[in-house]
Parts: C-alpha cells; sequence; structure tokens
C-alpha cells in the first residue's frame, strides 16, 4: 500500500490508477489518509470487488454457510442443474 498526496493524484490520475492495479493507492490529504484508489485490471475483477462489498451478497453467503452447517444443504451430486 502506497501513499500519495492529493495533489500528486490530481496531477497524474491515469497514472496512478495503472498503479492502483497491482497495489491499493492511500490519497493524503495534508498527510492524513483521506481516501484509497483500488484499481482493476478487467471487468471481472471490479465484478468480485462489487460481490466482496455488497451486504445483500455476504448476508445471502452467511445464510446459507449456516444452512449448510445446520445439514440443511444438498450435494452437489444430488443437485438437479
Amino acid at each position: 500500500m502506497r501513499r500519495v498526496p492529493l495533489h500528486a493524484a490530481k496531477d497524474d490520475l491515469s497514472k496512478y490508477l495503472r498503479d492502483a492495479e497491482k497495489e491499493e493507492i492511500v490519497i493524503t490529504r495534508h498527510g492524513k489518509p483521506a481516501g484509497v484508489l483500488i484499481g482493476f485490471s478487467s471487468e471481472d475483477d471490479w465484478f468480485e470487488y462489487r460481490l466482496d462489498h455488497d451486504p445483500r451478497f455476504l448476508r445471502r453467503i452467511a445464510q446459507a454457510r449456516r444452512s449448510i452447517a445446520a445439514g440443511k444443504g444438498i450435494k452437489l451430486e444430488e443437485a438437479d442443474l
């Protein structure tokens, strides 16, 4: 994770977006963290990020895990797909 002052990020945003594909860039204002720049190298990366941070999706995953732990799930081989 790299720290970059806001003025530098504003002056060369394209460069920092490319850099953010490899590592998160913390944008600072007056030396203090103000935000994080996260880059995506593909639309799949963007989709995965959205799922990882979607509270509704995370609740459904947690509910499914509880169901499986309670023995209410079915094996993939038994699923009618």
